[in-house]
């Protein structure tokens, strides 16, 4: 008799962890995973996002944080004459004002950014892997946390404003998150978030999956966050990009006084390097991009195991090496500040000013409330939309749309809002990256507690993951386009009444750069297509469309008898 071939190490620990509590508590047979493979779920998952350790810090630095006119060091009216010898002839000691905030930054008012900057990082890791932790240990769904794209952006350059140029201080943006935070834990808690979440049309809600996937590719596609193969054209808006970096240009939105002084538009801001002024598709870092695009898709075609893993892995660490044309640290200063934060390898930062920096002084302005109730209804639509599509993604949805442990992930991520205001950071939501890890087979909350680990981790090992680059991250959002466009075959396109909604739902997502507005569209365009008809239904309830219809029968039947006594008259008449 033949004997059974010997279970590998890992197989074996896959058969061992499935019989524990552990393995019974998440479900790992039921859901028909491996530990394993909640682990490399939860790895890919993370790469993939790490990236928002160093851009989400990014743009909320931009805001100013707690930085003030205070920070900034009074400069001798010579700049070349240090402020302790500015005591000669024509010389005198400038005290600092609110310009000390704009270019040129005052030195002050930089050391400060630079403190707040590394105060956002901590805060967007712990936000993150608290987020991550509550949506794995009660949920038991694969789906991480961590601040949001584009609320991030709206919260430093519309409600703070450039260096504080908006019209809410940073604290008191927090304590608007905060409180829009609470209201959502209420709603969620309710059951009512459920009931709102119903009420998006089907059309709607199997498009949105498709729509958050072009949304990915194009993020993936740009230079700021991606391989950079699109890039901004002043005519047509987006055109090819993928020039090198000294091709490129940064823009900004100004207006000129009638005195010929330039300044910033007021919340405007200072984009990337997002414009080619030549020397297209030569850019080093696309071309490494786009190998470890072909890496991955490869991968995925061969089906194998990790695929997203190995790009990222691949593009980070040949990015790593200086003195070539494709390094994440190229000689210019912001180049050698984040090559010597890289080469600390460990760091443990303690937040300084940002955790619990709250302010409620500004309740009593209009514009306070009008930033809590633009946060609160990008959450009900943003992150409801997104954890469904996710769920859906999972294959977790059944027929009514719902989902085993759907409370407690509306519950996880409405709480991680208040942490993460409590800690200085903007709203904390499910992200759209955690469809890499369903995709690599997660499919327990242990993807989402492996990810937390990685966030405690990167509490410690911050220099090595705020150092992946864009075009590493770039090609795993393409080919998670990819995959997430499946659904569109469940749209029944022949039915113009499904198909334009799902359409304008899947084009705004991406061209609009926000998921609520993609809802917002689609949501908006059903509606109007349905109100004839609800119209009618509605007149029917009410009898009067009962009454119309026995009015016409009525007149039809007079109509007939008319037309049949005058068809006698025209038989007489033959005869």
């Amino acid at each position: 008799m033949a004997t059974p071939p010997k279970l590998g190490i890992s197989a074996r620990l896959n058969v061992y962890i499935a019989s524990t509590r552990v393995g019974k508590r998440f479900k790992l047979a039921e859901r028909n995973t491996t530990f394993t493979t909640e682990l490399r779920a939860g790895t890919a998952t993370f790469l993939t996002m790490a990236y928002i350790l160093a851009v989400n810090a990014s743009i909320l630095t931009d805001s100013g944080g707690t930085c003030s006119v205070s920070d900034c060091t009074p400069l001798c009216s010579d700049p070349t004459v240090a402020v302790a010898n500015c005591t000669g002839a024509g010389l005198r000691v400038i005290p600092p004002n609110d310009s000390c905030k704009f270019p040129p930054v005052n030195p002050g008012y930089s050391a400060c950014l630079e403190r707040t900057r590394k105060d956002l990082i901590v805060a967007t890791t712990a936000s993150s892997l608290i987020g991550c932790l509550i949506m794995g240990t009660f949920s038991n769904l694969p789906l991480a946390l961590a601040p949001g794209m584009g609320t991030n952006a709206y919260f430093a350059y519309t409600v703070v404003g450039y260096h504080g140029s908006g019209n809410v201080p940073y604290s008191s943006a927090l304590a608007a998150i905060f409180i829009e935070g609470l209201i959502f834990l209420f709603i969620s808690a309710v059951g009512l978030r459920a009931r709102l979440a119903k009420l998006v049309p089907k059309p709607v809600r199997i498009s949105s999956s498709a729509g958050i996937g072009l949304f990915l590719a194009f993020i993936g596609l740009q230079s700021n966050q991606g391989i950079g193969l699109i890039g901004y054209s002043p005519s047509t808006l987006v055109t090819l990009g993928a020039c090198p970096r000294s091709s490129r240009a940064a823009l900004a939105p100004v207006m000129t006084a009638p005195n010929g002084t330039v300044t910033l538009l007021p919340g405007g801001a200072v984009s990337g390097e997002i414009m080619c002024l030549g020397d297209r598709m030569i850019s080093p870092t696309f071309w490494l991009g786009m190998v470890g695009f072909f890496i991955i898709a490869y991968c995925l075609v061969k089906n194998i195991k990790g695929a997203m893993i190995y790009g990222i892995v691949f593009v980070t660490v040949v990015s790593w090496f200086r003195n070539t044309l494709v390094t994440a640290f190229p000689d210019t200063v912001s180049g050698n500040s984040a090559y010597r934060y890289f080469k600390k390898i460990v760091d443990v930062h303690v937040i300084g000013s940002t955790a619990g920096a709250l302010s409620f002084s500004g309740m009593g302005k209009a514009k306070f409330w009008e930033a809590l109730f633009t946060f609160l209804y990008v959450d009900i639509l943003d992150t409801t939309g997104t954890l469904y599509s996710m769920a859906r993604f999972a294959g977790f949805t059944d027929d009514n749309g719902d989902f085993e442990g759907q409370y407690f992930a509306f519950m996880s991520d409405a709480s991680s809002i208040v942490v993460g205001s409590l800690l200085g950071t903007s709203p904390v939501c499910t992200y759209i990256e955690s469809s890499t890890g369903i995709r690599e087979g997660g499919r327990t909350g242990l993807t989402a507690l492996t990810v937390a680990g990685y966030f405690f981790m990167a509490l410690f090992f911050t220099p090595l993951l705020a150092s992946i680059p864009a075009w590493a991250v770039g090609p795993p959002l393409i080919l998670i386009g990819v995959l997430m466009m499946r659904c569109v075959v469940e749209i029944e396109w022949d039915d113009m009444k499904q198909a334009i909604p799902a359409f304008m739902t899947m084009l705004l997502m991406p061209l609009t750069y926000s998921i609520a507005y993609g809802l917002i569209g689609g949501i908006g365009t059903f509606i109007v297509l349905e109100m004839w008809d609800w119209g009618k239904d509605l007149l029917g309830r009410l009898g009067i469309r009962r009454c119309l219809k026995s009015d016409s029968l009525i007149s039809e039947t007079a109509n007939g008898t008319n037309n049949g006594a005058h068809e006698d008259v025209k038989k007489h008449e033959v005869v």
